[in-house]
């Protein structure tokens, strides 16, 4: 299993944030559950 870790902030209503391995993709959420499902899925499309 491999892991990755990241970088997330609240900003007003909104869950904010990015992969540390790649800065350049920020994504957002409306909560945060939902925000690291977002972080997994650039994450997905990446690495592959």
């Amino acid at each position: 299993m491999e892991t990755t870790k990241f970088v997330y902030w609240k900003d007003s209503n909104m869950w904010l944030g990015y992969l540390e391995s790649y800065p350049d993709y920020m994504t957002q959420g409306g909560t945060l559950d939902e925000l690291k499902e977002n972080l997994l899925d650039i994450f997905r499309d990446l690495s592959n």
